[in-house]
């Protein structure tokens, strides 16, 4: 099975490196010395890893037969893809793999259906997971530890408690801070 590991971001240097944005939290397995890596687009790669270091807080890495800045800026926005056995899990039990997660059944603590896992999305500040509703719209559920509360990976399901008006648009709470400034004593509004 094929897993995204990193986005290769925009050139950094004149020597071949880039930034990468990374997509694992396994990045010193998948992203190491000598990894052999897939692409997307396919006519990028495979890219074989030759060093990769910590700058400033960003992955930087240089490819074999990639010398120089104009080489390096052509694989911008290249997603880099690796091999892994779909038998193998994650060391730390709070992490899962996409394909672990795609299929799941998404409910309520109650048992309440929501719907099923299609497709996470991984932004730079949390995933999502996309859910399919019943009636085959979707709905966005953040991937956090305050909103899913459990996976249950023998069970195939994910068990959620959203807040108001994450769901169910019709439980939505609106506050705007123009209705407490008319609330307060001594506004004539």
């Amino acid at each position: 099975m094929q897993l995204v590991v990193a986005r290769i971001g925009r050139a950094h240097g004149i020597k071949g490196e880039v930034t990468v944005e990374v997509r694992t939290d396994e990045p010193e397995l998948r992203l190491g010395p000598g990894a052999r890596l897939t692409t997307d687009p396919a006519a990028n790669g495979p890219l074989t890893i030759e060093t990769g270091r910590v700058h400033s807080g960003r992955l930087l890495l240089r490819f074999e037969g990639v010398r120089d800045r104009t080489a390096a800026e052509a694989l911008r926005n290249t997603l880099l893809i690796a091999d892994v056995d779909p038998a193998d899990l994650p060391e730390d039990p709070e992490e899962f793999y996409d394909h672990q997660l795609i299929d799941l059944d998404v409910v309520l603590a109650d048992g309440t259906e929501i719907g099923r896992i299609t497709e996470i999305s991984h932004l730079p500040s949390q995933d999502l997971f996309i859910v399919e509703r019943p009636d085959g719209s979707e709905v966005m559920i953040p991937f956090v530890e305050e909103i899913v509360s459990e996976i249950d990976l023998e069970e195939q399901r994910a068990v959620v408690t959203p807040p108001p008006g994450l769901i169910d648009d019709s439980q939505a709470v609106i506050v705007s801070s123009r209705d407490e400034e008319a609330s307060e004593p001594g506004n004539d509004a």
